[in-house]
């Protein structure tokens, strides 16, 4: 999403993560952690972890930009995707590992956890619904990297059956918003 937000055209090859292609001996070749998403950059260098690749993205190409020009936008961007990263990202992926049938057997499963965690999201739900108020955007008045991790991190609820309903009009409307980008598609 953040490369096509950039105009940013990459070859993206699709790895079947169910399917255990991520711990085959050519992935971790790639990616020793066994992990999702690997940008092989020009010079042939990989890098992982999603804000190191889109920061990287940011530098390759400055414009559109999704980071801030001033070092307040830049700091109120940063500052954005680190409380969603733990307060939504963090709370949504122990959701999802520790109650969905996938990660049965494959690593031990704390359902009450997991339930805890639901209850974290619910409440940064309706914190991101008040955030929202009289906003297009969450941490400046165009679109950024912290509008899109907001997006992804609610986007990957889904499985878990967390998704942004009736209860959080403002953040409902920012997401189909977000929904109906060309790039949320990409």
């Amino acid at each position: 999403m953040y490369a096509h937000e950039k105009n940013i055209p990459l070859d993206i090859i699709e790895v079947d993560i169910g399917a255990g292609e991520t711990h085959s001996d050519a992935y971790r070749a790639i990616n020793a952690l066994g992990e999702t998403p690997v940008l092989i950059r020009p010079d042939g260098s990989i890098l992982t972890e999603s804000l190191a690749i889109c920061r990287w993205l940011e530098d390759y190409q400055p414009e559109p930009n999704l980071l801030g020009h001033t070092a307040d936008e830049r700091a109120d961007v940063n500052a954005w995707v680190d409380r969603l990263m733990f307060r939504l990202y963090v709370p949504l992926t122990h959701v999802f590992r520790h109650t969905h049938a996938f990660w049965s057997g494959r690593l031990q499963q704390v359902p009450e956890w997991g339930a805890a965690q639901r209850t974290t999201v619910l409440e940064e739900f309706g914190r991101l619904d008040e955030a929202l108020h009289g906003r297009e955007y969450l941490a400046r008045d165009a679109l950024s990297l912290a509008d899109i991790v907001a997006f992804t991190s609610i986007d990957f609820g889904k499985p878990s059956g967390l998704r942004v309903d009736e209860r959080y009009p403002t953040l409902r409307r920012w997401y189909e918003r977000m929904k109906a980008r060309p790039s949320a598609g990409a």
